[in-house]
C-alpha cells in the first residue's frame, strides 16, 4: 500500500456517516426526498421501514407520513420497486432509470425465465399462454388506473391459476400467476407499486401502470449509480460495492475507473473508494447525536464490512440468521443497542454497551418522538431479530 495513500479513519467515516445520511442533528432534512437523495435507496422490503428510516431523519417534531404519501402515491417524486440485490427499494423518481439498467433489466430477464421453467414443470402453461395472460392484465390495469392483485383477477380470471413450484421437492408449494406475474412486471418497470390497502405499514399494494423511463446503457447506468452510491457511502470498499449492487466484480471495477473513483487507506488496513476530490476530510466533525433506525435501515445495511459501526460481539442479538439488521440505537455514528415497540405502543430500547449519560439522554428524546409521531399505530419488523423479539415481549 503506497504511503502517499490517504488514511481515512473509523472517527471520520462515522463524521461522514451522520452528515451525509441526515442523521446529525445539523444535517436533518425537511422533507423524504431529500433524505431518499442524500441515501439513494430506502429498504422497501418492510413498507414501514421507509417511513421509520425517512422519520428518523426529519428535522423538527413532525413525522414522515403525509409527505411520503405524497411524494410517493400524488407527486411520484419517489418511486417503490425492485432494485439491488432483488429487492425491493424506494427511490428518487430521477434514479429510476438507472437502477431499471444498471440492476433491475439483468434481474428481470432472469425472473420471467424462472417464471416460465416453473409453469412449464408445475402446470400445463406455457410462454406463449403467460403472454396472453401478461396482455389481459395490463389491458385491466390501463382501464382500471390502480389496482389490487385480486381486483385484476376479476378482469383477468387466469391471474387465479394456480402453479405447482419445486415439484416433488421437500418445499414443494403451491402459487399464484398473480403473484408472480406481477413481481416480474415489476421488475421490468412496467408496473409500480401504489398506494396500499389500509395503513402505511400495509404490504397489499395497488399496482399501476409504469410511465415509460428512458433507456440507458448498461455502463452508463452503472457508473452513475456508483457516483451517487460513493457520494453517500464512500469511503468503502470493492467488496462493499459488490455486495449492495449485487453486481460482478468486473462490473464493480469498471465503474469505479469510469467515475474516476481515489482510493484511499482505511483504518482497517483495506483500500476505500471516495469520489474525485472526495478523499479531504469533511471539515468540523458534527456534534453527537442520537437515532433510532428501523430495520433494514439504509445506513445499518450499507456496507458489507460494518465493524467500524457495529462491533461484531453485538451482532447476534441484532441480525437475524439471514442478515438482516433489526431496530437498532446509534449514538454518534456508532450502534450502541436496539430498541423495540411494545404493544401498548411504549418505545423501548437497551444499551449493549456502556453509552454514558449524554447518550442516553439524547436516545431518550429521539424515542419520545419516535412515539409521538407513530400515535397509535403498531409496528413490527418483518424479520425479527432476538433483542427486538425480548425488547416487544
Amino acid at each position: 500500500m503506497s504511503s502517499l495513500r490517504r488514511t481515512i479513519d473509523h472517527a471520520e467515516r462515522r463524521a461522514r456517516l451522520g452528515l451525509r445520511h441526515r442523521l446529525a442533528g445539523e444535517a436533518r432534512a425537511d422533507r423524504a426526498e431529500e433524505v431518499a437523495r442524500s441515501l439513494v435507496a430506502l429498504h422497501g422490503t418492510d413498507p414501514a421501514s421507509v417511513y421509520l428510516a425517512v422519520g428518523a431523519r426529519l428535522a423538527g417534531g413532525g413525522g414522515p407520513v403525509a409527505g411520503l404519501e405524497r411524494a410517493l402515491y400524488e407527486d411520484r417524486s419517489l418511486v417503490r420497486m425492485h432494485g439491488m440485490r432483488h429487492t425491493v427499494f424506494v427511490f428518487p423518481a430521477g434514479l429510476a432509470p438507472v437502477v431499471e439498467a444498471s440492476t433491475a433489466r439483468a434481474v428481470a430477464v432472469r425472473e420471467r425465465a424462472s417464471l416460465i421453467k416453473n409453469l412449464r414443470a408445475g402446470s400445463s402453461f406455457d410462454a406463449d399462454w403467460l403472454a396472453s395472460v401478461e396482455a389481459g392484465t395490463l389491458a385491466a390495469l390501463a382501464a382500471r388506473g390502480e389496482a389490487t392483485a385480486n381486483e385484476l383477477a376479476e378482469d383477468e380470471p387466469r391471474l387465479r391459476e394456480q402453479f405447482v413450484y419445486a415439484p416433488g421437492k421437500s418445499y414443494e408449494t403451491r402459487q399464484s400467476v398473480s403473484s408472480r406475474l406481477l413481481r416480474v412486471l415489476g421488475t421490468e418497470g412496467r408496473v409500480v407499486r401504489g398506494r396500499p390497502l389500509g395503513s402505511w405499514t400495509s404490504s397489499q399494494f395497488r399496482w399501476a401502470v409504469a410511465p415509460p423511463m428512458p433507456e440507458l446503457p448498461l455502463a452508463e447506468a452503472q457508473s452513475e449509480l456508483v457516483r451517487h452510491w460513493l457520494g453517500a457511502c464512500g469511503p468503502a470498499t470493492e467488496a462493499d460495492l459488490k455486495w449492495w449492487t449485487g453486481w460482478k466484480v468486473s462490473d464493480v471495477r469498471k465503474a469505479l475507473a469510469a467515475v474516476g473513483a481515489e482510493d484511499v487507506a482505511l483504518e482497517d488496513g483495506g483500500v476505500g473508494f471516495v469520489l474525485p476530490g472526495d478523499a479531504e476530510p469533511v471539515g468540523e466533525p458534527p456534534e453527537p447525536w442520537a437515532a433510532l433506525l428501523p430495520a433494514l435501515d439504509p445506513t445499518a445495511m450499507g456496507w458489507q464490512g460494518r465493524d467500524w459501526y457495529v462491533a461484531p460481539g453485538l451482532r447476534a442479538t441484532l441480525f437475524d440468521r439471514s442478515g438482516n439488521i433489526g431496530p437498532t440505537v446509534w449514538w454518534d455514528g456508532q450502534v450502541v443497542g436496539g430498541w423495540a415497540q411494545r404493544g401498548d405502543g411504549e418505545i423501548v430500547w437497551r444499551a449493549l454497551t456502556d453509552v454514558g449519560t449524554e447518550a442516553r439522554a439524547g436516545v431518550e428524546a429521539e424515542a419520545a418522538r419516535l412515539a409521538g409521531w407513530m400515535g397509535q399505530v403498531r409496528c413490527t419488523p418483518r424479520f425479527r431479530t432476538p433483542l427486538e423479539r425480548e425488547l416487544a415481549g
